[in-house]
């Protein structure tokens, strides 16, 4: 699988991989089939609609009712992120499932993006009800819209056509960066300058963009996700079984608020329902699953890749929650006597991203032609050290501010953690998807991938736990950070990371044995 920025998925279970249309001679873009440039802006503009989001949610929740905000804690904000953000990775499976037996790649693709929408409108009006109504909207509507545009770029490629198809998602994943690059420029500026609502608004436009891009581009894809893999009877059925689950969801979400269960004790118990449930599943299948002894092996060895992708994204997202409230409290962001808004912090990533990845993909096959190329598991043992050596980086900028040597840390030790975090993404992210692929059984490639959903979906929820722990004390400072606790939970998240790191370089050996020759 191609990279993609911040653990992206790029496909679901299930997801077709059988041949369409070409678009007509003649037209192309890049060389490529034409329906591509309609995926490629049509998904360039969802994730314009997300990162813009992300750049701002828990600025937004934590700013002062005064200044427009909604003044929750900390803890209470970045709960709230991590349930957001774990649930996007979650209803990609639903998503997936709703495309192949109901609707269609083509409809649910539409029907997303319209959902999305219509979240962040909700969330530009200015009211505590339509702000939860519209992260759930945007929940539900990635679900369906994500998983599915990436498997319809696949379809619009011959079976045989492998290097193509690898090309035309390499440009696909450019429209990813180059939205998320852009998001937090204009969606964060407009939020923090001028008007938080505004800022959610934009996201809107920019989803409502991407809409009429996709409707009038639709011509040019062919037959790429246009029919159900289920029969008129089949998806009678599974709507009806959709509509009990949609009930039984909002009936438990319901049963939660009246209960007054508070969003950290949900993200709690989130992380426990997926970590119980994922070590029941491979009990199962090594029990009951009538694997071989390679199959075992392989399938053990997914677990280890799933416990340090859970572990890497866990401190990869402190980007939109820890670091983002560093970026706004603790450091200095004056430029020439203007201070630049803490969410354009949140682009250096992509910008990275985009600018590294032709050198990684260089390097891999540099050192492929030597016979040097490090394994997979070491790949994945780079990325942990690379993020935790980041950690120590912005350690050392934020202990500077709790111990009283200076007011405000330069912006340098945040652009010098991203770089590595960075470094650290491109070494681990894109062999994941693929690895899980090569590893898994067969009959059981489409359990595998939702489980390797279920690693970045914990990663998500504990990334948010563990930034919640940074919350200043003081109940009139409801909304800051205190630096010193900062400093407590940068270095935690350094140490596991940097320990599974060297833990999982050390044992890369047995790993790779129990690999069984893939590599």
């Amino acid at each position: 699988m191609a990279k993609t920025p911040a653990g992206e998925f790029t496909s679901h279970p299930g997801a077709s991989s059988a041949s369409a249309t070409l678009a007509p001679p003649g037209k192309s873009f890049f060389g490529h089939p034409w329906g591509l440039s309609t995926l490629f802006f049509t998904e360039m503009w969802e994730r314009f609609s997300y990162y813009g989001l992300r750049a701002i949610l828990i600025l937004f929740m934590v700013a002062p009712v005064a200044e427009g905000g909604l003044g929750f804690e900390v803890s209470r904000a970045a709960a709230i992120v991590g349930i957001y953000t774990a649930a996007v990775y979650l209803m990609a499976l639903p998503g997936g499932w709703v495309a192949d037996r109901i609707i269609g790649q083509r409809k649910a693709v539409l029907l997303g993006g319209i959902v999305i929408a219509c979240g962040h409108f909700s969330m530009a009006i200015p009211r505590l009800e339509t702000f939860y109504l519209g992260l759930l909207l945007i929940v539900l509507g990635t679900g369906l819209l994500k998983p599915n545009i990436s498997a319809m770029v696949g379809d619009l490629y011959p079976i045989e056509a492998s290097a193509r198809r690898d090309a035309g998602f390499s440009i696909f994943y450019m429209g990813i960066n180059l939205g998320a690059f852009l998001a937090p420029l204009i969606v964060g500026g407009l939020g923090e300058k001028v008007n938080w609502h505004l800022g959610f608004g934009a996201a809107g436009v920019g989803m409502v963009l991407g809409l009429i891009q996709y409707v009038l581009g639709g011509k040019h894809l062919g037959e790429a996700g246009l029919h159900p893999d289920a029969t008129e009877a089949e998806r009678s059925a599974n709507l009806r079984r959709l509509l009990f689950g949609l009930v039984a969801f909002a009936a438990v979400i319901a049963a939660l608020l009246l209960m007054g269960v508070s969003v950290e004790q949900i993200a709690g118990a989130g992380t426990a329902v997926i970590v119980g449930s994922t070590v029941l599943y491979f009990g199962y299948v090594f029990l009951w699953g009538g694997l071989t002894r390679e199959e075992k092996g392989r399938v053990a060895a997914i677990g280890v890749f799933f416990v340090a992708a859970a572990v890497f994204w866990a401190g990869f997202e402190q980007a939109s929650t820890s670091l983002n409230l560093v970026a706004e409290q603790l450091t200095d962001r004056n430029l020439l006597g203007w201070e630049m808004p803490a969410s354009w912090l949140q682009a250096i990533n992509p910008l990275f991203i985009i600018s590294l990845a032709p050198v990684f993909a260089w390097l891999w096959i540099w050192l492929a032609t030597r016979k040097l190329e490090p394994s997979s598991p070491r790949k994945f043992s780079v990325g942990l050290i690379l993020l935790g050596l980041g950690f120590l980086v912005v350690l050392g900028g934020t202990a500077s501010v709790a111990s009283g040597s200076v007011q405000r840390m330069s912006v340098i030790f945040l652009i010098l953690t991203y770089f590595l975090h960075t470094c650290g993404e491109l070494a681990l992210s894109p062999v994941g998807l693929s690895t899980v692929t090569k590893l898994s059984p067969h009959r059981m490639v489409g359990q595998m991938m939702g489980i390797w959903f279920m690693a970045a979906s914990l990663g998500n929820l504990l990334a948010g736990l563990l930034a919640a722990q940074i919350g200043a004390a003081e109940a009139e400072a409801a909304g800051e950070i205190s630096p010193a606790l900062a400093v407590d939970v940068f270095m935690l998240v350094a140490g596991v990371s940097i320990g599974f790191g060297l833990l999982l370089l050390l044992g890369g050996g047995l790993v790779k044995r129990m690999m069984g020759g893939v590599k």
